[in-house]
């Protein structure tokens, strides 16, 4: 049974959360002490953090980058911010998703449902390691990694099942709704600047690593990823 860990400072919505994920057979437990959530989190291993911004001594922004130094699992901020500024913030450390307060409860169990199949459901691959590799580019999604001339850069969950697909598609087009289904199984709750956000962040990984090429926008299409080539079709 997946283990779902809720880090909200309210006791009545923790409450509120656990008792809605439990309705739905999955075991949830809540943060009772804000000054060390890491130890929490290591000794309760969950699978998937629902994790509120505004939290007591630090943000959840912060132990969002926390987390993230030593587990892939998914990341869901839940929080009362609903500017785009904030939502940026948390995918930018990390997270794999944003919901505003209010919501109602069946979009919590929807996003949660959405996130475990994807990480560790039936379509979350066998025992072998995946690589995905165009031009000397090489994805290894389960490690979360990207991979160009001996130089690599850590992803967060989003970007790698965003440049996978890419990647897989290269050169052609990918449509924006593709994209959609591939990252979020719930498109009608995605907003609009989600998906620019995540494709942002993705462009600035392959800068890191100095990828010769980036991921280009086809006016009233989509997205495709062009890697420059030499003469003898090598990467530059």
């Amino acid at each position: 049974m997946y283990r779902i860990w809720i880090v909200e400072d309210d006791p009545n919505l923790a409450s509120l959360l656990q008792a809605c994920l439990e309705k739905y057979n999955l075991t949830a437990q809540y943060a009772d002490d804000f000054e060390d959530i890491m130890a929490q989190f290591q000794h309760y291993k969950p699978h998937l953090v629902l994790l509120d911004v505004n939290l007591p001594s630090y943000d959840g922004y912060y132990w969002c980058r926390q987390i993230r130094k030593v587990s892939t699992c998914p990341i869901i901020f839940i929080s009362a911010r609903s500017g785009d500024m904030d939502q940026v913030m948390a995918l930018e450390y990390g997270a794999d998703d944003y919901m505003t307060k209010p919501f109602h409860h069946e979009l919590v169990i929807a996003k949660v449902r959405s996130q475990l199949r994807r990480v560790y459901g039936e379509y979350a691959g066998d025992a072998r390691e995946k690589m995905v590799e165009q031009g000397g580019l090489a994805l290894y999604p389960d490690r979360l990694e990207l991979k160009w001339r001996g130089a690599t850069v850590a992803l967060a969950r989003k970007e790698a099942d965003l440049l996978d697909l890419l990647l897989l598609r290269y050169p052609l087009v990918v449509t924006r709704e593709a994209l959609l289904d591939r990252l979020w199984d719930d498109q009608q709750f995605v907003d609009e600047n989600t998906l620019n956000v995540n494709i942002a962040r993705a462009r600035k990984k392959l800068q890191e690593i100095a990828v010769a090429g980036s991921i280009e926008t086809v006016r009233g299409s989509g997205y495709k990823l062009v890697l420059e080539t030499d003469e003898l079709g090598e990467p530059n």
